[in-house]
């Protein structure tokens, strides 16, 4: 969004009450009606230029959600596979050192 000319406001406002059949002639009335409207200009600035600031704020921080989700969701890459597969075929993995446990019987009732 451009950013709103402090006089801007003031005069759209003044042809705005002239159509209406209102006009604004100078003095401390008219006066302090431009100095509102350049305090809500300044306003309407500022608070655009902070939720931009936020809004960047928000995608960057999105960006890092959605990478750290790929990274914990991605399959394993070809290095990580490949060791994986050099375990379970060199019989170093957990499941290879257990012991045998003894099959418990049933009671027939």
């Amino acid at each position: 969004m451009k950013p709103i000319q402090k006089d801007e406001l003031y005069k759209h406002l003044t042809q705005f009450l002239k159509s209406k059949g209102v006009e604004l002639k100078e003095g401390s009335y008219s006066r302090g009606i431009h100095a509102g409207c350049s305090l809500l200009a300044d306003a309407i600035n500022l608070s655009q230029a902070g939720l931009q600031r936020a809004k960047s704020g928000l995608d960057k921080g999105l960006h890092q959600v959605r990478q750290t989700i790929h990274e914990k969701t991605a399959p394993a890459s070809g290095a990580a596979s490949a060791k994986a597969g050099q375990k379970e075929k060199g019989g170093s993995s957990k499941s290879a050192k257990r012991k045998p446990t003894a099959k418990k019987r049933r009671k027939n009732d």
